[in-house]
């Protein structure tokens, strides 16, 4: 992959289990995450909620790109997700899936592309089918003196 294609998103952690996130863009605003109660104060979004956001948002933006191209209507569809928790066989949490419902407009849907979109938009949603084949993920944990401390995969 091309260092074209990468990109950096730093966390700040402020207190108790709240993030500030800052972009790698710098007119975007940084974004509050915090856990839900008990652990947290429900600042922000959780990880768990950021993930079926960008999901859903990923699907919608491919089904508009598709059906419009660059010629995108003003306001043309709503998407509401919904998320599972579950426990794994090691008693974990985890994302146990996600359900994306996504609702177009008349515009949208007299699109004479729309049929064909429907068997398309999906594989080229970047998150959720990167999410479908499962997302290598390296960690490094490292002191303040830069010694790596942990690797784990």
């Amino acid at each position: 992959m091309s260092d074209s294609n990468r990109f950096t998103i730093h966390l700040e952690h402020l207190e108790d289990y709240s993030f500030k996130v800052k972009f790698d863009w710098d007119d975007v605003d940084d974004l509050l995450l915090d856990e839900p109660q008990p652990l947290g104060h429900e600042q922000g979004p959780n990880a768990s909620r950021l993930l079926a956001a960008a999901a859903a948002n990923c699907l919608s933006a491919s089904l508009l790109f598709c059906a419009h191209k660059s010629d995108v209507p003003a306001a043309g569809l709503h998407t509401e997700v919904s998320g599972t928790i579950v426990r794994n066989d090691k008693g974990r949490l985890r994302v146990g899936g996600l359900e994306v419902r996504i609702t177009i407009n008349e515009e949208i849907q007299a699109s004479r592309r729309l049929t064909r979109c429907l068997d398309l938009f999906e594989d080229f949603c970047v998150v959720t089918a990167s999410l479908r084949q499962g997302i290598p993920v390296t960690v490094q944990i490292l002191d303040v003196n830069g010694n790596l401390l942990h690797q784990g995969d």
